[in-house]
């Protein structure tokens, strides 16, 4: 049969210049003596064997020799092939010599010139052409070759279906690997390790762990050992799916078979161990790795360090650091992840020490180190120091970018500063400085933040007309400002012009809608948000459930509340600490205290905790119901569990002994108060002093209205009420007691 043959003919270069004989070609494919027509070379020099070596046997024919001669005839492909197979024969070029000169482009113009003159080629034209994309980083085009190869009728050994399969894993195309690794068997080929090695190592890559487990055993079953790549490969595997059991355990079997992990085996394992969580077991492997002689690298390091603070073990991440800091493992990023994380754990003044330290070391500071320590004095509210940082960083030659501005704009806003924050802002720009969107963001979401929200919005439609992209939650900081502000009717219209502007809401966005819908008691509109949402395929988190509860507690439609409460559960969701304090608070305010009790009880059964909102509300239910002795007992349990009173739970105790005559036992929590250096309120006052009229005990009144004065405290209205007219009514203790 015939075959055609594309020459890979773009060939090493020489340090040498070694002159050939011209050649062309004959029917035997031997070279001929030179005519008129063919090109004259200069006799060859001797070859220096100390220097050079021959790429062929014959030492007067070098590779680049022959490429000089086929591209002279690269006009005429015919011609060139047979000059090329003839020293592919002599074994003067290899398949693998294509690309190495960078002549891929020549090589591809050629080969279009010979299948356009339908010149015959065999399969290694097809690898050469495959490898030669391959070089220059062309998967698709080299994986074109082949199937425009096999298209028409080349006649494809095993080497080339196996370098086929190289370049599909490349891509990685999981499904035509597997597909052309079954034709090599059905044509009775049997794939070598490597081809194994390459279609596992893609299975892998697209997450096809079945896939890569059923060839691995394949590959053993037919007699191949599992060789260290592929173990390492389907460890990885197992670890991006989050099975770290079934990687170690895979681990120790290979090791057990007499396999030596390498540092790349390591570095995958404690990669997966910190992913997972698993921080001690990667600090093990860590350990391990090093008594076995093999040195970890920085990325070892810097991913246990993260991982120790992300696990709470500041300690251990710090002796790491120390650690690869002696043995010079340590590098820039490593001090740079430290500093972070230092400051999250409210230890700046230690951040502050491994960035003085950074230069001592030898390793020089970077802007960002400069920035992640601004941000930790920016988060712990020391915006003085920050500036100062600021400042330094330019005069030891460093330039702030928009982030450094955008850190310290931040800051300013968390501390109320609104106008330091667009100071900064401003004087950014002035630099020439271009804000970035999350610059844009920062600053809008700041201004709603200090309740300049009408600023806010309007700031975002002069950016947006300059090419800003706002994004969801650039209008969710709006829309939430408008709410917490009750305008809702500025707030439905930044809703339309999130719509308005192509940007789907989310359900922070609808949790926020339904809490201003339900703030103004519109529980229609809440309704109406909740089913947009479903309608758009969003699920209601426990904060969107959380707020309507609340909302129909609060227009005391207690049987809605309970229908939303009991649906938490049928969509797999369970109610925290805030929905249970609503159901209570909402039970309480229609006098069923049982019910609130009950509630109660079910979220100590749940394990839920109970917080000082929890107790301040039962206890005034109780209080209200005249169940003094329940309400006494839940105050020394709050109090067993080191929760401490507010002002809003003294006023409640005051109020609703008062209420009840209890005139002894309410003086006493006023002592409590004064004991704490607490100040009581206007309304404790007010409570106490009806509490004496109605006892008949003036003097006792007027006195406690003196020391009212006395202690800086302006009486009300209610206040001269009492004192003039004598009119002791009811109060709402927790209404009152939180304004």
């Amino acid at each position: 049969m015939k075959t055609r043959l594309i020459p890979p003919f773009l060939t090493r270069s020489r340090s040498i210049k070694e002159p050939i004989l011209p050649f062309c070609s004959t029917p035997n494919n031997n070279p001929i003596k030179p005519t008129s027509k063919t090109q004259s070379f200069e006799h060859p020099k001797p070859l220096n064997l100390k220097t050079e070596k021959p790429i062929s046997q014959d030492p007067i024919l070098t590779q680049t020799h022959l490429t000089k001669l086929i591209l002279s005839h690269k006009n005429y492909p015919k011609s060139a092939l047979q000059h090329f197979k003839w020293a592919t024969r002599k074994g003067v070029v290899s398949e693998n010599t294509i690309g190495e000169n960078n002549m891929i482009t020549e090589a591809r113009v050629l080969f279009s010139e010979i299948v356009r003159l339908q010149i015959l080629y065999d399969c290694a034209t097809v690898r050469v052409m495959i490898r030669g994309c391959l070089k220059e980083g062309n998967v698709v085009d080299a994986v074109q070759y082949f199937w425009d190869a096999k298209e028409n009728g080349i006649e494809l050994d095993a080497i080339t279906y196996s370098t086929a399969i190289y370049a599909v894993c490349k891509k990685p195309d999981t499904i035509s690997a597997c597909a052309l690794l079954n034709e090599m068997k059905e044509k009775g080929w049997f794939p070598s390790e490597g081809t194994y090695t390459n279609v596992i190592g893609a299975c892998v890559k697209q997450r096809c762990m079945v896939d890569a487990l059923r060839l691995k055993d394949e590959m053993v079953s037919n007699g191949v050992r599992m060789n260290l790549v592929v173990a390492t490969i389907l460890m990885k595997g197992y670890c991006v799916k989050g099975d770290l059991d079934s990687a170690l355990n895979l681990f120790e079997t290979i090791v057990k078979d007499g396999l030596c992990p390498n540092k790349i085996t390591y570095s995958v394992l404690i990669e997966g161990c910190c992913n997972t969580g698993d921080v001690k077991k990667g600090f093990e492997l860590y350990t391990r790795m090093k008594n076995e002689g093999i040195k970890p690298n920085v990325y070892n390091v810097n991913s246990l360090i993260i991982a120790f603070f992300e696990g709470g073990l500041i300690d251990e991440a710090k002796k790491l650091f120390e650690e690869a800091v002696e043995t010079g493992v340590a590098n820039v990023f490593t001090y740079n992840n430290l500093i972070p994380w230092l400051c999250k754990a409210d230890k700046v003044d230690e951040a502050c020490g491994v960035l003085d330290k950074m230069s001592k070391d030898g390793i020089s500071p970077t802007i960002v180190s400069y920035n992640n320590m601004i941000l930790g004095h920016c988060r712990s509210g020391n915006m003085d120091e920050a500036l100062d940082l600021f400042n330094a960083l330019q005069e030891r030659g460093f330039k702030a970018n928009v982030i450094t501005y955008s850190i310290l704009i931040d800051g300013y806003f968390r501390k109320g500063k609104s106008v330091e924050a667009l100071a900064v802002f401003d004087r950014m720009v002035d630099l020439g400085f271009l804000p970035s969107d999350y610059t844009f963001n920062i600053v809008i979401n700041g201004l709603c933040k200090v309740g300049q929200t009408s600023e806010a919005n309007l700031m975002l439609k002069k950016v947006v007309e300059r090419g800003f992209n706002p994004t969801c939650m650039t209008y969710n900081s709006i829309i939430d400002g408008f709410v917490k502000e009750g305008d809702i009717n500025s707030t439905l219209a930044v809703y339309t012009d999130m719509h308005e502007a192509g940007v789907s809401p989310n359900v922070v966005t609808y949790t926020s809608l339904i809490h201003g819908f339900c703030k103004c008691k519109n529980m229609d509109l809440a309704l109406k948000m909740r089913n947009e949402m479903r309608t758009k395929g969003l699920e209601l988190d426990v904060v969107s459930y959380g707020a309507l509860i609340n909302g129909f507690c609060k227009v005391r439609d207690i049987r809605r509340a309970r229908e939303i409460f009991n649906e938490l559960y049928e969509v797999g969701l369970y109610p925290n600490t805030a929905i249970y304090n609503s159901m209570i608070s909402g039970f309480r305010d229609i006098d069923n205290i049982e019910e609130a009790v009950d509630f109660h009880k079910k979220m100590v059964n749940e394990g839920i905790l109970c917080d000082l909102p929890t107790y301040t509300t039962l206890i005034d239910g109780l209080l209200k119901a005249g169940k003094i002795v329940s309400a006494s007992d839940l105050y020394t349990e709050m109090l067993a569990k080191n929760i401490v009173p507010d002002d809003i739970m003294y006023t409640v105790l005051v109020n609703g002994l008062c209420n009840k005559g209890q005139l002894e036992n309410a003086r006493k929590i006023l002592e409590e108060m004064d004991k704490k250096s607490m100040v009581p309120n206007v309304v404790i006052y007010n409570s106490l002093i009806g509490g004496y009229f109605r006892e008949g005990k003036l003097q006792e009144a007027f006195k406690l209205h003196d020391e009212m004065l006395d202690r800086g405290l302006v009486p009300d209205d209610r206040t001269y009420d009492i004192l003039v007219t004598g009119k002791v009514k009811g109060v709402d203790s927790m209404r009152k007691g939180s304004v």
